[in-house]
């Protein structure tokens, strides 16, 4: 059985045997049971709470500070909600893995973007949060004078997954609006406190001490490729090819690329040497291409020249706009232009000075001189300056034309021709080697809060004109880091931490390199998923919804507002404010997770 089937199995054995117990009143008082979930009572530690009440000005300075940071955070998501709502009725997006319900749920193993090796981190940062949450509200009761009737744990199983503080409902009734709001936007505040903590120790001291290993990093290895023959996987570090040591992932491609061989031995971080056979496997192909090859497909030849690496399929193609591809050994052919194929963007210089917006295109050559795949097309781009008018060959719908741009200017001064590329030939990315390799240095990067690795996020955020700005943007981006790969897919990878098979492309320096790696590795997860989970949890209670805090602060603010103005029954109206705002923050959440699946 898997382990996940494991658990679920003892999980339900459990919930047998607690009802069972509890229907026969053999538990305990303090014990109560809802369903699996186990949760303990106790009136100790209320002195402490009491204790920890006494600097009751300064407590009452940060609630009404944390009241104002929920309210303002408060009307962000319901707006955000609502707005995100709207488009989705209104131009409903194609269904994601983002948008899987299942991947609402912060259960590693169940929501594709929180994965099982990172678990315990994950149930750590949990458990932190909803403690610091609870215990925010329970020191407000005491600073406020709301009697608490109890606080414990809440358990799955045996597991701590939770905590809670139980008001005197009386004592609660009895407290004054600005009282109760500060209560309950203690929790919040306390999480948000708990997200900047975390994730500034994260960005500064232990993000600082982490390096990148040398060598080519191999992430994934694609099926039926040379790489896969030679028995390589995900996490592997190449150290040396034809002997020659290799830095990092660029200096890897250019040796290989360098070596005329099409078997080429390369050697691992282990010392051993494995003799790798080169073949052509087609690892991607854009929707668009005008060539008939797919992905697990193998070019052998072109125009008749065998082709095992990148550089002879470059050299193949270094004459001929058209060429003949042969796939499989010979058991399939594919003939079209060979370039770079593009997409203008409207409103870009592409498609103002002759190509319509939208057009796809193989660009061919630039100003006479060929470009065989987009690498070849970037490199003249960027040898250009803004104003230049470059003539560009092109292919489209099967005809050749001949057009000239002239090129703008990006915000960084560098020149643009306002196209979306496909990567490789055609639409058609080839790789002799098979293997997609792991930037590992971009997400050290982004690790430490820098955008720098990442075109969607640089484009997003831009730089950071203070410290300030800087370290909310960084808190942004560790929101991204788990699904990173899926917003910007030319990382390739999404982000859980350094963990399973990424644990090899790191070490450790500095002061803290005398712990060992799985210490400090060990620490950055906990801070990278105690700052993701109380950002959550924090948004997430936010929203004005019952039972949720945010509900509670949108009845404070109602009835502030409603108890003013010349109502009969002023709860009446409370009452239809908190309902109705409620049902339009329900609907909403059901919009954006369902909407896609159901109107796209």
């Amino acid at each position: 059985m898997e382990t996940w089937q494991l658990l679920l199995v003892g999980l339900l054995a459990y919930w047998a045997a607690v009802s069972w117990a509890q229907s026969r009143g053999l538990l305990p008082s303090f014990v109560h049971t809802s369903g699996p979930i186990t949760t303990l009572h106790t009136k100790r530690g209320k002195r402490f709470l009491d204790w920890m009440a006494t600097p009751k000005r300064l407590w009452r300075a940060w609630g009404n500070f944390g009241l104002g940071l929920a309210s303002v955070v408060l009307v962000g998501v319901l707006i955000a909600l609502v707005l995100v709502a709207i488009t989705t009725l209104l131009n409903p997006p194609e269904p994601t893995s983002i948008s899987q319900p299942s991947n609402v749920l912060v259960i590693p193993g169940v929501n594709d973007f929180l994965p099982l090796s990172v678990a315990p981190e994950i149930i750590a940062g949990l458990f932190i949060g909803i403690v610091i949450h609870e215990f925010g509200h329970g020191l407000m009761c005491r600073v406020e004078g709301i009697d608490v009737e109890s606080m414990g744990v809440a358990l799955l199983a045996v597991l701590p997954v939770g905590a809670f503080v139980e008001p005197d409902q009386d004592s609660q009734a009895d407290a004054d609006r600005g009282s109760k709001s500060r209560m309950f936007a203690a929790g919040v505040t306390n999480n948000f406190l708990v997200v900047v903590v975390t994730l500034a120790l994260l960005f500064g001291p232990v993000a600082g001490a982490v390096a990148v290993s040398d060598g080519g990093l191999v992430g994934e290895v694609h099926d039926g490729t040379a790489a896969a023959a030679a028995g390589f996987s995900g996490g592997d570090r190449i150290t040396a090819v034809g002997g020659a040591p290799v830095a990092n992932n660029t200096a890897f491609r250019q040796a290989l690329d360098e070596y005329d061989d099409p078997t080429v031995p390369v050697t691992l971080a282990s010392n051993e040497t494995v003799r790798v056979e080169r073949q052509l496997s087609v690892v991607a192909n854009a929707s668009n291409s005008p060539l008939s090859i797919t992905t697990n497909d193998t070019i052998t030849a072109v125009n008749g020249t065998t082709v095992s690496t990148e550089s002879e399929l470059r050299a193949a193609l270094a004459d001929r706009e058209v060429a003949a591809f042969e796939l499989n050994d010979g058991a399939a052919t594919a003939t079209g232009p060979a370039g770079a194929l593009v997409t203008t963007i409207p409103d870009a210089p592409a498609a103002t000075d002759g190509l319509s917006a939208g057009t796809n295109a193989v660009v061919v050559s630039v100003n006479g001189t060929r470009v065989p795949t987009y690498d070849a097309l970037s490199g003249e781009l960027d040898a250009r300056d803004p104003g230049d008018t470059i003539s560009v060959g092109a292919y489209v719908n099967g005809s050749r034309t001949t057009t000239e741009i002239t090129l703008g200017e990006q915000s960084d001064g560098s020149s643009y021709m306002g196209i979306a590329p496909a990567r490789g030939v055609s639409g058609v990315a080839v790789d002799g080697f098979g293997a997609t390799l792991y930037p590992a240095d971009t997400y050290r990067g982004l690790l430490s809060g820098e955008t720098s690795g990442s075109a969607y996020l640089s484009t997003l955020f831009g730089g950071a004109d203070d410290p300030i700005t800087g370290f909310l943007q960084a808190v942004v981006i560790a929101l991204y880091l788990p699904l990173i790969g899926l917003v910007d897919p030319t990382l390739g990878f999404n982000f859980a931490g350094i963990a399973g098979m990424n644990a090899s492309f790191y070490h450790v320096t500095g002061v803290l390199g005398v712990f060992p790696d799985w210490v400090t590795f060990g620490a950055a997860n906990v801070l990278l998923w105690t700052g993701w989970v109380n950002l959550n949890l924090a948004l997430f209670n936010c929203i004005p919804a019952f039972p949720l805090d945010g509900g509670h602060l949108l009845r404070s603010a109602a009835e502030a507002v409603t108890v003013r103005l010349p109502f009969e029954r002023p709860e009446t109206a409370t009452r239809a404010i908190t309902t109705g705002i409620g049902l339009l923050m329900l609907c909403s959440l059901l919009l954006m997770l369902f909407g896609p699946e159901l109107l796209s």
